[in-house]
């Protein structure tokens, strides 16, 4: 077992990059550090420093390690408070990964009800490819991953899937743009200049196959991993784009677009990546109660209209 005295020690060091000021700041001396930092080195079977001239430099483990205290120490520091009597100052902690294929509105409309508990609930996004946040997920550097794909299969890490909805996809463009198509939907996309998703979003495989299907042949012009700046194209008349039919009223109002058709035929699934199989954390319980009970329900009952 790692004795919590020898891990401060190092956590100190590690933050003041001196054995010498660490020691003013936890009121030891110098000798006194190195030792017990040589015993925990010892214990874990590793260095955790490596001289930088007169500094010392974090190896790979220490960093990890470094990370470990951090979060022990936090919360140590939220456990003082909450024995001092400071309830009000302490709201937990919810750090949520957002894959950056997710659309922003879809990410604050799944997220945004761990912000209405009670008690409040700090939210930390994070955003960034899918891998990476599920290595930090496996490493409970994070407690939820939003994405819009399941965890691959390909991935070696031990997380699991929380089905949040599915919807279809509609089309999106400029009313310029839509008067000079000649057909009905959606043999109207043939030749007509069209913004796609970059590689990291699940649709953009499922559009073109659709595309084979209905044997439409578009004219894409560009690719985008982020969906906002695909609008803001959008908006200015570059070309259709398309977006979760879930937020259809939502885009036609903040890019002053209108739609061109929807299909269900290709459909956007939205998953809640977990390090545990039962969930725990309030705020994502929260966010899985809300998605299933209310965003993506609504979508479902239109779509029965």
């Amino acid at each position: 077992m790692i004795n919590y005295k020898h891990l401060r020690y190092f956590w100190m060091v590690a933050k003041e990059g001196s054995i010498t000021q660490a020691s003013k700041l936890l009121f030891v001396t110098p000798q006194t550090i190195s030792g017990q930092l040589s015993l925990l080195e010892k214990q874990l079977g590793t260095p955790l420093f490596q001289r930088a001239g007169r500094n010392l430099q974090l190896t790979e483990t220490g960093k990890i390690v470094q990370s470990y205290a951090n979060d022990i120490f936090s919360l140590g520091d939220e456990l003082q408070a909450a024995l001092s009597n400071q309830p009000r100052n302490i709201r937990l902690h919810l750090n949520a990964g957002i894959a950056n294929s997710i659309p922003k509105s879809i990410a604050y409309h799944l997220l945004a009800p761990a912000l209405r508990m009670a008690p409040p609930v700090q939210l930390i996004c994070r955003e960034d490819n899918l891998t990476t946040l599920l290595t930090e997920l496996a490493t409970h550097k994070l407690d939820i991953v939003i994405s819009d794909r399941p965890l691959p299969e390909t991935l070696s890490v031990k997380c699991f899937n929380h089905l949040l909805g599915k919807c279809g996809i509609t089309f999106f463009g400029t009313r310029d743009l839509l008067q000079k198509m000649d057909s009905d939907f959606p043999n109207c996309l043939s030749h007509t200049p069209m913004l796609l998703p970059g590689a990291s979003s699940s649709v953009k495989s499922k559009l073109l196959h659709w595309f084979e299907r209905k044997k439409i042949q578009p004219q894409i012009i560009a690719e985008f991993d982020d969906g906002a700046l695909m609008k803001a194209f959008g908006r200015k008349g570059a070309g259709v784009f398309v977006a979760p039919s879930i937020t259809a009223s939502e885009v036609q109002k903040t890019y002053q677009v209108d739609s061109i058709g929807e299909t269900t035929e290709v459909m956007e699934s939205f998953y809640a990546i977990s390090a545990e199989r039962k969930v725990k954390h309030t705020g994502v319980m929260a966010i899985l109660d809300s998605a299933r009970k209310q965003l993506f329900m609504q979508e479902m009952l239109e779509g029965d209209k």
